[in-house]
């Protein structure tokens, strides 16, 4: 921990961030996780924030991963050096994880995991990329056994148009009920 840079919060708006580190240290690269602890204050403070941007003379601007209640100015920030990092493989199916990759799911069992990605990464190849038609694995069993979903660009139009079907037939079941005609509903 002795080759981390350490720099203070100097200013607090909402989940941005700014943190001042001092001239003679390199600025954390962006995307790094900079961990905000202080046990001191009036409420006890553990924050991990994700740069976001350079702004001049030792200042990093970043976005908070939970709330900053709290959180004042001059509370020591540490970059760890590496970004927000998640566990990947076989041993995280069927686990509720937060952006963090930290289990919320209240299991005391560990997660297997051989390899933990960083949440930022480029895309595949082009030639990576499989022209087969997969299903996504949630790892929720209702979704997976009732309404499994596509590997591809589209899963949130489909779980979206999911919504709005379950909609349009509650709506039209309500207005069969009560003899209501819905004008303008399709």
């Amino acid at each position: 921990m002795s080759n981390l840079q350490e720099g203070k919060v100097i200013q607090v708006i909402g989940a941005v961030v700014d943190i001042a580190f001092r001239a003679d240290q390199e600025l954390p690269a962006v995307y790094n996780a900079i961990e905000i602890k202080d046990e001191n204050g009036q409420v006890p403070v553990d924050i991990v924030a994700e740069v976001m941007q350079h702004l001049g003379d030792g200042v990093v601007r970043c976005v908070a991963m939970s709330s900053t209640d709290g959180l004042t100015r001059g509370t020591k920030a540490v970059d760890t050096g590496a970004p927000i990092s998640v566990p990947v493989g076989q041993g995280v199916l069927g686990r509720i994880f937060n952006v963090l990759g930290r289990t919320v799911d209240k299991v005391d069992e560990e997660v297997q995991a051989k390899e933990y990605w960083p949440i930022h990464r480029p895309a595949p190849e082009f030639e990576d990329q499989s022209p087969s038609t997969d299903i996504l694995e949630t790892g929720i069993k209702v979704v997976d056994l009732i309404a499994p979903y596509v590997k591809d660009f589209y899963i949130l139009i489909q779980l979206f148009y999911s919504f709005y079907s379950i909609k349009k037939m509650l709506l039209s079941s309500l207005a069969k009920s009560f003899n209501i005609v819905i004008i303008g509903f399709n």
